[in-house]
């Protein structure tokens, strides 16, 4: 006996049924959540066909009757009328470099930087769009005297932006970790927004440069984003022989384990701390 096929999945978009918007902690965020139902695509935030793949998969789940409903209404709630991301805009003048920054973590990896220097811009262009980051950084250094000023101050800006974007980091993942090739390249990230700031970093470049790029300033860099994150940072070369891939190795690595510590754990109802805070 043959069963008769929906034409309709179980939680389809129906016109009486329009696609909710998501709302967290009282601020509106962008409908990335997964709907409960394998292999369904629907619309979200007005675009056709979007996956639920984002930070928020597992905040909408639908019933047996189709019906769509929020798994986390202790964190989320739905809101037609607009729409807000985990972002943080950061200002920083000082006599070294001037930088503005905006950071938006729920985004979809578009950059726009400019910080003088090509080989920097590159690895922050890749760091945005493997963290899925919306992220734009206008820097005036002090190129005269070297790149140090301009790569480490940006990295200041970068953790305090995420660190404001985080808020007080209800329901976040929390840890993320990850071990990815670059051709002959292999590095491990692991990441914890813990609030304390701790960097390990066993890495040796076998070259000074990268181009006109000084490869310490990667060490430089990403001390300062985890110190001013407040987060752990561990990275580490297991092996490699091409500077340029081991400095993109780094970058693409982190940027996926700091995705994965971002994202919104459905399963997780508070802090994800003993101690009730992070």
């Amino acid at each position: 006996m043959s069963k008769t096929k929906s034409s309709q999945p179980p939680c389809a978009k129906s016109s009486d049924d329009p696609v909710p918007r998501i709302r967290r902690e009282g601020r509106p965020l962008d409908s990335h959540g997964h709907n409960g139902c394998s292999g369904y695509s629907a619309q979200i935030a007005g675009e056709p066909g979007a996956n639920f793949l984002g930070p928020y998969r597992g905040a909408i789940r639908c019933d047996t009757n189709g019906k769509r409903f929020l798994s986390r209404p202790d964190i989320f709630s739905f809101d037609d009328e607009s729409t807000m991301s985990r972002t943080a805009n950061i200002d920083r003048q000082t006599a070294e470099t001037q930088i503005k920054l905006t950071l938006n973590l729920d985004g979809t990896g578009q950059s726009k930087i400019q910080t003088g220097v090509g080989f920097f811009d590159h690895m922050l262009t890749l760091l945005a769009r493997h963290g899925l980051l919306d992220l734009e950084i206008d820097c005036n250094g002090d190129l005269e005297v070297d790149q140090h000023h301009t790569v480490e101050d940006v990295g200041i800006c970068l953790g305090l932006a995420i660190a404001e974007a985080l808020g007080d980091k209800k329901g976040i993942t929390r840890y993320g970790g990850k071990t990815l090739p670059m051709e002959e390249t292999l590095i491990t990230s692991a990441v914890d927004l813990s609030g304390r700031a701790w960097f390990v970093y066993k890495v040796d470049f076998p070259t000074e440069k990268i181009g006109e790029f000084d490869s310490q300033l990667v060490e430089d860099f990403w001390q300062a984003v985890s110190a001013n994150a407040k987060m752990n940072l561990h990275l580490v070369l297991h092996h490699g022989r091409n500077s340029h891939h081991i400095s993109e190795g780094i970058f693409k690595t982190t940027a996926r384990a700091l995705r994965e510590a971002v994202s919104i754990d459905p399963r997780e109802t508070s802090v994800p701390s003993t101690k009730g805070t992070l």
